[in-house]
């Protein structure tokens, strides 16, 4: 905290005043002096320079002062690098006086040795204490004290300080004299060292140390410091605090020293007399000038400090508003979500009862029209492969809206598995290939693999081809155009980047749609695509299945001119073993039962149970039928060594359900119980499904409704 105005104002007049008593004591002197010289004639002035000072006070020389620079106010390192404080202010005085010239050096922090300042040079050292022990010493001339004060006791509030007592007492390294003061009139005090004053302020304060001896200008600048407002002081009279000027000179009286000692000798004489002719009352207005113009100025974190319960207070106020607005902003989001959820339902739910009743619609027409053509052969046909086309679209959208909500709820976990993107690519071709010679669409396919194994999830990769297939030749007119473009390269890191690009020259499609043609149930509406159904579900899963597979998707397309959709994703190349251990787990699978091995069919739903016995005995295989996990284990039990070379088990059932049967039938102790291939033939298609039926026993896992195609495949 900066001085304020007021005492800004008092140090001027202060400065005012001295310069005033100066200019008096000055009269005052001169007056003196010639009624001295009328009274006395020629008697020699005590104050008066001899012959050998003069002469030495004529040589102009610049004599090097060191100073310590932690005692505020007395002594210490101005903001320019200078000496300042009380010490200051006196020793310009007493250069003036004396006609010397001072260059003031810090001392570096610590305790500072005669040899240290023999060796570096120093004249002069400031604000040693006058004492006995420093008189003593050899090597060390001494001045008059230039300032006086008292020592004080700094303790905490409630010590009672008695001078037989046992206490710790805090010193400032480098007040070696100090300590041998207190050692000598305080033989039971244990005396600890700290760096500087601040330090020993800080032990008293927490209670490492019980008290310090110091100065009493000094304790009093550290005592405006907040921390330290809980410290009381505790005044000494027997113990005066005198500091002075002292001369360093070597030991050694050979001729050289004997210079340098009669040397310091006229140097401390000169100081001594300059002293002499200041008067005291220009040292108390210097001390006051000084101590005003040097006290403590606050840090912010002794405001912090010192306003620390109102901070706290004001700290929980702010946390409590912030807290209530918070709440508030918070409960006006969730306001704002609830109708936008509302709303997202409501056309969700508009959209899904849309595309749901259409096909079911279909389906309802085609079984009425069936049941009044029922002699008509080809009638019923044709009827049968539209209402096979109607069926497989309402798969088709109701496996799209299970995958977007695994995506959102991340349940999606992709394989990652050899994958001949050669052969999946071939599958695709064929499957797309009827739908596309149907509407006479020009389908070719421009192949180039570097590395046609890679590591991935097939089915996956699969259906966002499939997908974008699905959509080129939807959106293309009869006789139009196709192309399935594929390239391969390697990255930086070794991994494989694959490239495939879908290409049509159908209606295209707008620059607006473009932006959001990866949304969920997004769909544009033109000539061209009205009357094709969907849910706008498929692109975006297509884009979240990319970015799991650490690629992209993107599309070009103008109106009228066409659209180019690219799905790029990166995955590493399969090692030589992996491809080895592919290979061995292929061919264990393709060891299958024979058709002359039964199928035991578990299904609590009869007409599923019923359809399913049908068509596989459609295709030749012998097939048993029971309604629970527990009929299953029990039928399995009873049936001969082998009888059984397939278990289609269904998961949820009465009794017993399909996990629990398939780890029964597992723990059975005859040769076909580990052997018996069990499929789970279920609904419930989420992973931690998949996971539990593999756990149980289970070799498989087919998702219903059942796809013949896949489950006769898995048979054989």
């Amino acid at each position: 905290m900066k001085k304020c105005g007021a005492v800004k104002e008092v140090v001027q007049a202060v400065k005012y005043i001295r310069k005033k008593i100066l200019a008096m004591l000055a009269m005052t002197a001169i007056l003196c002096s010639f009624a001295g010289f009328a009274a006395y004639g020629n008697e020699e002035d005590p104050s008066a320079f001899t012959k050998e000072e003069i002469q030495l006070i004529n040589e102009k020389r610049t004599w090097k002062v060191g100073y310590v620079c932690d005692r505020k106010p007395i002594s210490f390192q101005g903001e320019d690098g200078e000496l300042a404080g009380t010490t200051r202010y006196l020793l310009d005085r007493i250069a003036e006086t004396g006609g010397l010239q001072f260059d003031y050096v810090p001392l570096p922090a610590g305790e500072i040795t005669y040899d240290y300042l023999l060796k570096n040079g120093f004249d002069l050292v400031t604000s040693v204490e006058y004492n006995k022990e420093n008189q003593n010493a050899r090597g060390i001339l001494m001045s008059d004290p230039y300032l006086s004060s008292r020592k004080v006791i700094v303790a905490r509030e409630g010590l009672k300080f008695k001078s037989d007592g046992h206490f710790t007492v805090a010193i400032s390294t480098g007040s070696q004299t100090i300590r041998k003061v207190i050692s000598a009139q305080f033989p039971n005090f244990k005396l600890v060292d700290y760096p500087d004053m601040e330090s020993c302020l800080d032990a008293v304060n927490r209670g490492d140390a019980d008290l310090i001896i110091q100065n009493q200008y000094v304790v009093e600048y550290w005592l405006y410091k907040p921390i330290y407002h809980d410290l009381i002081v505790i005044p000494m009279l027997e113990m005066e605090d005198q500091l002075c000027c002292s001369a360093v000179v070597p030991l050694e009286e050979t001729a050289g020293p004997a210079e340098q000692w009669q040397e310091k000798e006229t140097l401390i004489s000169i100081i001594n007399k300059s002293i002499r002719q200041i008067p005291d009352g220009e040292v108390a207005g210097d001390i006051i000038a000084s101590t005003a113009e040097n006290m403590y100025e606050f840090t912010l974190g002794d405001f912090l400090y010192q306003y620390r319960y109102m901070m706290i207070v004001l700290a929980v106020a702010l946390v409590l508003m912030g807290i209530l607005v918070f709440v508030a902003i918070r409960s006006r989001i969730r306001s704002i979500n609830a109708r936008a959820d509302a709303k997202a339902k409501g056309e969700f739910l508009s959209t899904m009862s849309h595309e749901i009743r259409t096909p079911l619609n279909g389906l309802i027409s085609l079984n009425y029209l069936m049941s009044q053509n029922v002699d008509d052969r080809e009638k019923i046909t044709n009827y049968l492969r539209q209402s096979s086309t109607v069926s497989q679209y309402l798969l088709s959208l109701v496996n799209n809206v299970l995958d977007m909500s695994k995506f959102q709820e991340g349940e999606v976990e992709l394989e990652q598995k050899p994958v001949d993107i050669g052969l999946l690519l071939a599958t695709v071709e064929s499957v797309e290939k009827a739908g596309m010679e149907a509407k006479h669409i020009d389908f070719r396919t421009d192949t180039e693999l570097s590395c046609p194994v890679i590591m991935g999830d097939a089915v996956r990769i699969q259906q966002v081809v499939i997908n974008l297939l699905d959509n080129a030749r939807k959106y293309v007119e009869q006789g139009g155009s196709v192309q399935l473009k594929v390239r391969q390269s390697r990255q930086d890191s070794g991994r494989i980047r694959t490239e495939i690009q879908v290409s049509d020259n159908g209606c295209g499609i707008s620059e607006e749609f473009q932006k959001k043609i990866f949304s969920p149930f997004t769909q544009e509406r033109n000539t061209v695509s009205k009357g094709n159904q969907g849910t706008g579900l498929g692109l975006a899963i297509c884009a979240l299945l990319a970015e799991r597979m650490d690629g992209s998707m993107s599309v070009k397309s103008k109106p009228g001119k066409g659209s180019c959709f690219t799905f790029v994703f990166s995955s590493e190349p399969v090692s030589d073993q992996t491809k080895e251990n592919s290979l061995s787990e292929s061919a264990g699978a393709s060891r299958s039962p024979e058709k002359s091995a039964r199928v035991l069919i578990a299904e609590d739903n009869e007409l599923n149970g019923q359809i399913l016995k049908e068509l596989l005995e459609g295709e030749g295989y012998q097939v048993s039928l029971v309604e629970n996990g527990r009929e299953a284990l029990e039928t399995f039990q009873a049936s001969a060594p082998g009888e059984y070379g397939v278990i289609l088990m269904d998961l949820m059932m009465p009794e017993m359900n399909g996990f629990d049967a398939a780890r029964a039938i597992r723990a059975l102790n005859r040769d076909d119980a580990s052997s018996v291939r069990i499929f789970a033939s279920t609904a419930n298609t989420l992973p931690e499904d998949r996971e539990k039926a593999f756990a149980s026993g289970m070799n498989d896992f087919i998702a219903k409704p059942i796809d013949m195609r896949e489950l006769i495949s898995k048979l054989r």
